[in-house]
C-alpha cells in the first residue's frame, strides 16, 4: 500500500493497477490505512494521506464512465464508500 502511493502512484486512478487500486480502497474500508502508514516519516505520511484522500474523493459514476474504464472496480468502490 506504500509503495502504491508513493512510488508507483499515477495520478489518474484510472492508469492504476487494478489490483492496487482494490487494495487501497479496501484497506480503507477495513479502517487500517493508519497501521500501514505508521512506519513512514511525517512528510511521507502527509503525502500517503493525500493521495489516498484524493482517491477517496473520485466519484465512481464519473470515473466508469471515461473511456477504458473498469466498470466493475468502481461499482464495487461505489458501494465501499456508501
Amino acid at each position: 500500500v506504500q509503495d502504491a502511493v508513493l512510488s508507483k502512484w499515477q495520478n489518474d486512478a484510472n492508469r492504476m493497477d487494478k489490483r492496487t487500486l482494490a487494495l487501497v480502497y479496501m484497506a480503507h474500508a477495513s479502517d487500517v490505512l493508519e497501521n500501514a502508514f505508521a512506519p513512514l516519516s511525517d512528510e511521507d505520511y502527509e503525502l500517503a494521506m493525500r493521495r489516498v484522500r484524493e482517491l477517496l474523493d473520485l466519484d465512481p459514476e464519473a470515473e466508469a464512465a471515461k473511456p477504458n474504464a473498469n466498470e466493475v472496480l468502481w461499482a464495487v468502490v461505489a458501494a465501499f464508500l456508501k
